[in-house]
């Protein structure tokens, strides 16, 4: 029977004993690895990713998960790197292709960002962080109608993701729909967003006494 932890130093002291054990088993460096990344260690969390691919090159999630520490010191060729890694050890793996997404949407490139996303999308239609990123690519594009419909096609699935009002908010703006993207940016506030202080500043101008909420449909 698997054990359970409710202290995750616990969960770590063993999974160094299981190594210690045995030092070739990837899945015991990668779950320490995911294990150390909950408490932010991340130094100790890269070199235990590390271990887990050089004992199982192959291992895909290893690889996105390196990718995730990259970004998070602002590498973004290795942060690529790992993540084309990733989806060349799994082809129909849709994760690293959105992440591959992120970081070309981050170098300001959508053409490539949809690309990827869409082939990440093919194999996962309904990947909420891929949709909303090809609707971050569009309204990079300033195909602000795509944009619009994409934002409000996830948010009948998903009406609580606070990025995608976010995304409808900007493109409804950029539109002049000045009530709708009131409407949507308060949507992606109340959801736990925090929009780009210039933004509302630029929306402030536009508040009157408020608009229905049926109004985006």
């Amino acid at each position: 029977m698997k054990k359970r932890y409710d202290d995750v130093d616990a969960y770590i002291a063993d999974l160094k004993n299981e190594i210690a054990a045995n030092t070739q088993c990837a899945n015991h460096y990668y779950n320490l690895g995911l294990a150390l990344l909950s408490k932010l260690d991340f130094a100790a969390a890269e070199e235990a990713l590390l271990n887990a691919v050089r004992n199982s090159p192959h291992l895909a999630e290893a690889y996105v998960q390196l990718g995730g520490i990259c970004f998070q010191r602002d590498d973004l060729d290795g942060c690529l790197r790992y993540n084309e890694e990733a989806a060349n050890c799994r082809p129909k793996f849709a994760v690293p292709l959105s992440n591959i997404a992120f970081v070309h949407l981050q170098r300001r490139e959508p053409n490539k960002a949809i690309h990827a996303l869409e082939n990440a999308l093919k194999l996962n239609p309904k990947f909420v962080q891929a949709r909303n990123s090809l609707a971050s690519a569009q309204y990079m594009k300033g195909n602000f109608k795509e944009c619009k419909n994409i934002c409000k096609e996830l948010l009948r699935d998903e009406p609580a993701f606070a990025p995608a009002w976010n995304n409808l908010a900007l493109a409804c703006f950029e539109q002049k729909e000045y009530d709708l993207a009131i409407e949507a940016v308060d949507n992606a506030v109340k959801f736990g967003f925090e929009p780009v202080p210039e933004f509302l500043e630029e929306l402030r101008p536009h508040r009157t006494n408020g608009c229905s909420p049926s109004q985006i449909s």
